[in-house]
């Protein structure tokens, strides 16, 4: 029985690396995570329509509240403070049919001037508020194709 302690004066650097665990964890890996995604994903196959989000009218009886990138508040047009803005909304909420609130806010203004004019909307008893924003681009094209096929009748 032999053995070779390394004093033979041969040094042999190892310079290649043993790729073969790497390999066997990877397909582990592999096999694992085809086994749980069908688990994972579980849901009801459901056709859903298609569908494209035509733009809202804008009605004359609509309320439209913007709120610049400074937290200022217009109704209309017409720079209103706090204290008014309430006591306009309260002014038109008994109308029937309750006229909507549309507030169109600044991409940089702060949530909380947003939520304001949010919470004077509830407190004044305003049932519909929405937000308007900008389309997304290309917006245009997808419109008329879909006005295309209604008015095809496919």
């Amino acid at each position: 029985m032999a053995m070779n302690v390394g004093g033979s004066g041969e040094e042999d650097v190892m310079s290649n690396i043993n790729t073969t665990p790497l390999v066997d964890v990877m397909l582990v890996l592999l096999i694992i995570f085809l086994i749980t995604v069908p688990v994972i994903t579980q849901s009801i196959k459901v056709d859903l329509p298609d569908a494209v989000n035509l733009p809202n009218q804008t009605k004359p009886e609509n309320i439209i509240i913007a709120v610049d990138k400074d937290g200022k508040t217009y109704w209309n047009m017409t720079f209103v403070d706090n204290d008014e803005l309430l006591k306009r909304l309260k002014e038109k909420s008994p109308l029937v049919p309750q006229p909507e609130v549309q507030i169109r806010a600044d991409k940089e203004v702060r949530y909380e001037h947003v939520g304001r004019v949010v919470v004077d909307c509830q407190r004044a008893g305003i049932q519909k508020v929405g937000f308007i924003s900008q389309p997304e681009v290309g917006y245009a094209a997808e419109l008329a194709r879909h006005q295309a096929q209604v008015a095809g009748g496919t």
